[in-house]
C-alpha cells in the first residue's frame, strides 16, 4: 500500500487539516516510509513471545480489601478550607 499525494489532501480535508500544496508531495513521502517500517515489522515472527506491558517484571502490592463502616465525615472535613452542614464548600463557579 502506498499513499498517494492525493491520500495526503483527503485526510488532511477529513481531519481539518491546512496543508501547503508544495508540503504534500514530502508528506505522502514521509507516510510512505512509515508504512515500510509497518510492513518491515509484520515481517517479524513472534509466535510464541508473550505481549509485554512493562520493561521490568514488577507486581504491585495489593492492600486487603476489609469493609469498614465509613461513617468519617469529621476526618474528612477537617482539612477542607471551608465547609457547612457536613458539605465542602466551593466558591461559585455558574452565575
Amino acid at each position: 500500500m502506498s499513499v498517494t499525494p492525493d491520500d495526503v489532501r483527503k485526510a488532511a480535508r477529513l481531519s481539518r487539516i491546512k496543508i501547503k500544496d508544495e508540503r504534500v508531495e514530502p508528506m505522502a513521502q514521509e507516510l510512505n516510509g512509515i508504512l515500510g517500517w509497518i510492513e518491515q515489522l509484520n515481517e517479524v515472527d513472534v509466535e510464541g513471545i508473550e505481549p509485554m506491558t512493562s520493561v521490568v517484571e514488577v507486581s504491585l502490592p495489593m492492600r486487603a480489601d476489609e469493609v469498614n463502616d465509613g461513617n468519617r465525615q469529621a476526618e474528612v472535613l477537617a482539612n477542607a478550607p471551608n465547609s457547612a452542614d457536613g458539605f465542602f464548600v466551593v466558591p461559585k463557579v455558574v452565575e
